[in-house]
């Protein structure tokens, strides 16, 4: 087949059938004529851009979890074209219950709902802005999420936890945390040509960071030694379940709470191991802006909502406004009647 501007085209109709062939080929030639005649973009379905993100996406930190949000509204809206795909449809289709437990059913929350918002709302700002299939993107917010207390724990009960924890990869893995502050991910997929045992340090690439910025991250001896027992059991990787890799997308959080639950912590999600982390640091006398550092984040907002763990540099000014205590003579001002 040529198009009408006389270049020619060869692909598959996927099927055998001549009457089915000849109808897809009429509808093929027809839309061409429209795009190419009339100005017409090319219809592109929602498969078309979640292919193509991917593919863009491959390098990326979090492409294995845009996979799990694409898989997942691939049920909605497979074969769809693109630019008929609304908002309240994508909100309609987010995710209610934790498909990764398979032994009890466990709500998603908001925040979570958020990311699978969050990758629809870069597929389609790419597929307008960037690869000019649709003429706009539908505006999609995020979900408003509670202003919740920051969860952390004492490190009583950290050493408490640990202790319960059966599994010796997932108990290494939480001392890591506890000792480093790294997200899951980096936890998981740490590989032995990240660390330096002799200098007690390892480090996160930029592809692997969340904010795409290089994180130094220096190991105290909890730390080298969780390390330490790996060695040995992997080539490339440290952690390890069964001699194999552990993928981010097959932990479960139910796991992970009845652990907590044996210890006697509730409503502690292992994010939460990371706010530990920054909590006891803070606490400890650790300025904000290396916290930052050593967190790898990449606003100093984020590392602010600590700040209130530790408010000793305002002593002095809480002073300022005391009943009974004596003022120094010379701020004293005597009131005539």
């Amino acid at each position: 087949m040529r198009t009408p501007g006389g270049k020619r085209i060869r692909q598959t109709t996927g099927t055998a059938n001549r009457k089915e062939a000849q109808e897809y080929h009429d509808k093929l030639k027809h839309e061409l004529w429209r795009i190419e005649r009339m100005g017409e973009r090319p219809a592109h379905t929602w498969n078309d851009a979640a292919v193509r993100m991917l593919k863009e996406s491959a390098d990326l930190a979090d492409c294995d979890n845009r996979a799990i949000h694409l898989r997942h509204f691939r049920k909605f809206f497979t074969g769809r074209e693109l630019s008929s795909i609304t908002r309240d449809e994508i909100v309609a289709a987010l995710p209610e219950w934790d498909q990764r437990c398979k032994t009890e059913q466990k709500p998603v929350s908001r925040a979570t709902k958020n990311k699978y918002l969050a990758t629809m709302r870069i597929m389609l700002k790419l597929a307008a802005d960037k690869w000019e299939w649709i003429d706009r993107a539908p505006k999609l917010e995020d979900l408003k999420l509670a202003n919740r207390r920051i969860r952390w724990i004492t490190k009583t009960e950290a050493q408490r936890l640990i202790s319960t924890i059966r599994a010796d990869w997932m108990r290494d893995v939480a001392i890591l945390g506890f000792s480093t502050g790294l997200r899951r991910a980096n936890l998981l997929g740490l590989e032995w040509s990240q660390i330096d045992l002799v200098s007690r340090r390892a480090w996160i690439h930029p592809d692997q960071a969340k904010a795409r910025k290089p994180i130094g991250v220096p190991l105290n001896d909890d730390a080298v030694e969780a390390i330490r027992r790996w060695i040995g059991q992997h080539e490339r990787f440290v952690f390890v379940r069964n001699k194999k890799p552990i993928p981010v997308t097959s932990w479960c959080s139910a796991q992970w709470d009845r652990q907590c639950a044996r210890a006697g912590i509730e409503n502690f999600r292992f994010h939460d191991v990371r706010h530990t982390w920054a909590s006891w640091h803070v606490q400890a006398g650790t300025p904000l802006n290396r916290l930052m550092e050593l967190g790898g984040w990449a606003k100093y907002e984020h590392v602010l909502r600590y700040a209130h763990l530790a408010p000793d540099h305002l002593a002095e000014h809480a002073n300022m406004v005391t009943i009974w205590a004596q003022p120094d003579a010379g701020n004293v001002q005597t009131l005539a009647a």
